[in-house]
């Protein structure tokens, strides 16, 4: 093993996305214009933009990210009468209002913890005397993405780094700034978000992405590490991971299940995101060398074979942006959800036909492979534009489950069997 409460969202929100990607660009203007009559040269690309690699052709010229509206949506503006689940199946808007709303945690009071990427916040919808409300429980903080409960405890992950807030439930009122555990992370923009979640061993598990979209990155990116809860004993996990940004664990095996979003521009059908299990510490799922489990990258995986990494045990659907996942071990589900994988599908930015912005149910053969994929929340996809996307998804106590909505700033509960009335934020 290697070693190693409510602020609205400003125009920053947009910005902050775009910058990531962009102002290194901008940066490295020319310092004077092109001779008279020359075609002004092609700026290069920041490192890690999304946009390197892109096929010089009109089609892919028309695929970018798409950037999120600058605001939160009003609730009155939320498109809950067009997402669909199944019979018997139920949605509401449980909190409204967070800007770039994105990874959720729960605490054992019932606390839902939200993390963003595009501003600087993290927020707490606190129930209280039968409504909710939402807090700003941490600021001024950079990218924090991740969130995580335990034993009184949120772990918030931010770009490069992992920090704690002790005894969260008593201090959302008033909490102090997170403490720092951990640093030694890369400052890479480029999948430098994180998704953090505790597992069965008790042990924080951080990923790190590559630091573009294919590229030969050094040992410090590319995997998942884990470490103990106050930062010590970090130690790389799983390797040949490209952008993890969901992971849970078999109820019954203890093994973590992750999504793997594939990489961009080989074509508009391959390779599909994965979902990988990692049946042992140290494993390798393939990148950059082999996509899908299956597939050897035209451009680094020249002398590699796909038979020396761990395959995936199920595709998710090619470039669906497959993030958030949670094991379903509630009991207010049908029996036939019991421990199935809820993925939060973010949806496609490079293909001309979009596809994903949706949840959907993953359901296991006994061996821990995938026996089907179905959907399960649609309606985030509208005539190929985006009125919602899905990040991730949480369970809560009483076996309702929620959804988190970047584009609209907002979590969506779902439950099942005879609709209540529901107390919506403040």
């Amino acid at each position: 093993m290697i070693r190693h409460c409510f602020a609205p969202r400003s125009l920053l929100l947009a910005g902050a996305f775009f910058g990531a990607f962009t102002l290194g660009a901008a940066a490295q203007q020319p310092a004077s214009p092109p001779a008279a009559g020359a075609a002004p040269a092609a700026q290069p690309l920041p490192p890690g933009s999304p946009l390197i690699g892109r096929p010089d052709n009109e089609a892919a010229a028309k695929l970018a990210p798409v950037a999120p509206p600058p605001l939160p949506a009003a609730p009155d503006k939320l498109p809950l009468a067009k997402l669909k689940v199944p019979a018997g199946f139920n949605v509401e808007v449980y909190a409204a209002g967070m800007a770039n709303a994105r990874s959720l945690a729960v605490s054992d009071k019932g606390t839902v913890f939200v993390g963003s990427r595009l501003v600087d916040k993290v927020y707490a919808i606190v129930n209280k005397d039968g409504k909710r409300s939402v807090k700003v429980v941490a600021s001024g903080l950079y990218r924090p993405n991740g969130v995580a409960f335990k034993d009184g405890t949120l772990y918030i992950a931010e770009l490069s780094k992992v920090s704690k807030i002790d005894n969260i439930d008593d201090v959302l009122d008033n909490p102090p700034k997170p403490t720092l555990i951990y640093d030694k992370l890369p400052k890479d923009e480029a999948h430098g978000w994180k998704f953090i979640a505790i597992g069965p061993d008790n042990k924080l598990y951080v990923p790190v992405g590559q630091p573009g979209n294919v590229v030969l990155h050094d040992d410090a990116h590319g995997q998942i590490r884990r470490m103990n809860l106050d930062g010590s004993g970090a130690e790389v996990y799983a390797l040949g991971v490209r952008n993890t940004v969901g992971f849970d664990w078999n109820p019954e095996t203890k093994q973590m299940y992750f999504t793997d979003n594939g990489r961009d521009w080989l074509s508009e059908t391959v390779p599909e995101d994965e979902l990988n299990r990692v049946t042992k510490a140290g494993e390798h799922f393939g990148a950059p060398y082999c996509l899908q489990g299956n597939i050897i990258d035209q451009e680094l995986g020249w002398g590699k074979d796909c038979k020396d990494y761990t395959a995936p045990v199920g595709l998710m659907g090619p470039h669906t942006a497959a993030l958030g996942m949670r094991f379903y071990t509630g009991s207010q589900f049908p029996k036939s959800y019991k421990n199935a994988i809820f993925v939060a599908r973010h949806g496609s930015w490079n293909k001309s036909k979009k596809q994903g912005g949706d949840v959907v149910v993953v359901k296991l053969n006994k061996d821990g492979t995938v026996k089907s994929m179905e959907p399960f929340m649609t309606g985030f996809l509208e005539d190929n534009k985006y009125i919602g996307r899905p990040v991730d998804v949480m369970l809560l106590k009483d076996g309702s489950m929620l959804v988190s909505d970047d584009w609209n700033g907002a979590v969506y509960r779902v439950s099942y069997g005879k609709p209540k009335v529901a107390n919506q934020s403040n």
